[in-house]
Parts: C-alpha cells; sequence; structure tokens
C-alpha cells in the first residue's frame, strides 16, 4: 500500500467492508468501484494520476479484505453497501467510476442514490452482456477454483496470464498479494464462485437495471477495451453501437484489454483524465 493510502472498515449492517483511501483527506472525493473478482488494488495505477485528490476504493463484499461479508444478493446490494459507505464519510454528491462489474454496480448506485453521484464514468463495463457468458465468465471462475502453495506461484500466474504476458504492469504483484486469503501451501484468491453467483446473473440486463441505465441524467462516457479477459480481440463488447443508451457514448481506448485499461498506462492515465472532480 502506498504512502498515501488509509485503510479502514466501515460497518454495513452485516459486517465491515474494508474501504482504502487514497491522497489527501481534505480533497475532492471520488470513488472508484472495481470488477466481480477484483479488489481496490486494481485501481494503483489510476490513482498515480491523480495524486491531488481523495479517492475511495471500497472491497466490494466478498472480495479482497472484505471477503468475510456474506455474499451479494445481486448488484443493489453492492449499491447500497457503497451508499453507506458515502454517507459514513460524509461526502456526495461525487464522480463514480467503475471498471466491469463495477460500472453496473455503479449505474445501480445512481439509480438508486442520485443525490450520492455527481458524475460516471463506465470503464468496460455497465451495458448488458450478451448472453451466453459463459465464454467470457470461465477463465474468471478457473482462477477461483485455484490454491497457490506461495506467493511468488500466484504472481507466476498472474505473470504468464495472457492480459499481461510480456507487458510491464508495476503494480502486478501488489495486486496479487492482495487478493489472496488463507496460509500457504493454501493460499486462494479472495472471492469464490458463490461470492459472484448473483452478481453475474445481473450482468445480463434485468429489467429493473435496463430502467436504470435508460434513467441516467447527462452524459456518461464508457471507455471501452477493444481487448478481452484473456487479450483477445473485441473485448467484452465486440459488437457495440456507439450511442447505445441515450446518455452514454463509447470511446474506445487504444491498445489495452479488459485488465490493462485501469491497470497499466496508455489506459489508467486516459481512464483518470476522464474524472471530473
Amino acid at each position: 500500500m502506498n504512502d498515501s493510502a488509509r485503510q479502514t472498515a466501515m460497518d454495513v449492517g452485516d459486517g465491515e467492508l474494508s474501504v482504502t483511501e487514497f491522497g489527501p483527506a481534505d480533497a475532492p472525493a471520488v470513488l472508484l468501484v472495481h470488477g466481480i473478482t477484483s479488489s481496490s488494488r486494481a485501481w494503483l495505477a489510476v490513482t498515480r494520476h491523480l495524486p491531488g485528490l481523495r479517492l475511495i476504493a471500497p472491497d466490494l463484499r466478498g472480495r479482497g479484505r472484505s471477503s468475510r461479508l456474506p455474499p451479494s444478493t445481486g448488484l443493489r446490494h453492492h449499491a447500497a453497501d457503497l451508499a453507506r459507505v458515502l454517507d459514513d464519510l460524509g461526502v456526495g454528491p461525487i464522480p463514480v467510476v467503475g471498471h466491469s462489474m463495477g460500472a453496473f454496480v455503479a449505474v445501480a448506485l445512481a439509480a438508486a442514490r442520485p443525490d450520492a453521484v455527481a458524475s460516471l464514468v463506465l470503464v468496460d463495463g455497465g451495458l448488458p452482456l450478451e448472453r451466453p457468458v459463459g465464454d467470457v465468465l470461465g477463465p474468471i471462475t478457473a482462477r477461483l477454483a485455484r490454491e497457490f502453495a506461495g506467493f511468488d506461484e500466484a504472481r507466476a500466474f498472474w505473470h504468464a496470464h495472457p492480459a499481461f504476458a510480456g507487458r510491464e504492469v508495476p503494480d502486478l504483484d501488489a495486486y496479487s498479494d492482495y487478493d489472496l486469503v488463507g496460509e500457504p501451501p493454501h493460499l486462494r484468491p479472495a472471492a469464490t464462485p458463490e461470492a459472484i453467483a448473483a452478481d453475474a446473473l445481473d450482468l445480463y440486463g434485468p429489467d429493473w437495471y435496463l430502467e436504470a441505465l435508460r434513467g441516467l441524467p447527462g452524459e456518461v462516457p464508457l471507455l471501452r477495451a477493444p481487448r478481452g479477459l484473456v487479450d483477445e480481440p473485441g473485448g467484452l463488447y465486440p459488437e457495440l453501437p456507439r450511442n447505445p443508451v441515450p446518455a452514454v457514448t463509447v470511446t474506445d481506448v487504444p491498445d489495452c484489454n479488459h485488465y490493462t485499461i485501469v491497470m497499466t498506462d496508455p489506459g489508467a492515465g486516459i481512464v483518470a483524465r476522464s474524472i471530473t472532480p
């Protein structure tokens, strides 16, 4: 954790949600929401581009240091957790940036608590995925089933991952270490298939979510990665129209995949520049 980071545990009713804050405590605040099996450490590269802002990065329930909380019942459960965090911190309305599933959670939060959300930035997520999504979520669930004998083995897994192989990713070891729970030789990812089950169902676009999308006010940028979870061409949205819903405008971010759009440059810098505190 870098020198400007502060990690706290915040009560969300049925346990404590881990929240990391980066940057000055008295600066304008921004909420950063990570993806389906990720953690607050996915944002490390973005935080370096925004040293003058107060960046609030929770570990969603069932992930990272919040892995002991009961699994969510869906995206609206995460949105309720985040609303409680913002209320307890006394911030809002503030910009909300969501990556992958975090973009869906950001939309759900904006629909449930428009008073808490000043603006949205969606990063390679937030629009319903096409069914079937087995090939999309397959690499994720396979990783969650793994055990690692030690931290070095887990680091080697990530360095060989198609999304990162051959790339300079300064924060990858920190990201890998933070994600692990248990003790050697039985380390495993913090998230479990059970923790993501209800959330994954909401990514297809249930009626409540489509209504939330249609109700988004103002202009909402969606930054799209042209390559996917395993660096495959097309990414999560290979056939995405430029204006899928009235409020959302899609911009392609070159030279990145679903992970590197927030975890390396140039993606992290482009994401950072899209935020207006």
